[in-house]
């Protein structure tokens, strides 16, 4: 069984003139959000053999916080520079190119493409994934590269607002 857990980003500063998109850093909230869901992700004791990470600021400091949170050694952490501005074709080509002996991993990356790629893995309507969240879809699988559309299942959908009302 393989296990792909799609984290969007956590919630980062608005664009503006001056700050370009793929500079954005966290937000207050962004920050304390991806700290609460990496504990969550802790308390169950989930732990992946690898995550890989846009390289947007955004995305690659929310993988560091829970790479971080979780004990995970750095070398964990892959960029992928195609995942800032992706497809889901490159999305199966990543996949599937992900070496065997991991079990578990973690995509962080940016919407709309990431609410894409895990519905058509899983065949559920998600609609959007909200920043900071994550969608678990487990494929009853020995080798990556026979993931296809439809052939997952979503394990869970957890994102911070679920347990926080604003």
């Amino acid at each position: 069984m393989k296990k792909i857990y799609f984290i969007r980003h956590a919630k980062a500063s608005e664009r503006t003139e001056i700050l370009e998109d793929f500079l954005r850093p966290l937000n207050s909230r962004g920050k304390n959000d991806v700290s609460f869901m990496a504990k969550r992700l802790k308390h169950f004791h989930v732990m992946p053999d690898i995550i890989y990470s846009s390289p947007a600021k955004r995305a690659l400091k929310t993988s560091k916080e829970i790479a971080l949170e979780l004990g995970c050694p750095k070398k964990t952490i892959v960029l992928c520079d195609e995942l800032y501005e992706s497809s889901y074709a490159y999305y199966l080509e990543l996949i599937h190119s992900t070496d065997d002996t991991h079990e578990s991993v973690f995509i962080v990356a940016h919407n709309p493409t990431l609410t894409e790629v895990a519905e058509h893995l899983s065949g559920a309507i998600l609609s959007n994934i909200p920043t900071c969240a994550i969608v678990c879809i487990s494929f009853d699988v020995k080798s990556f590269k026979e993931i296809h559309e439809e052939s997952g299942h979503i394990l869970f959908f957890d994102y911070p607002k679920k347990h926080f009302k604003n």
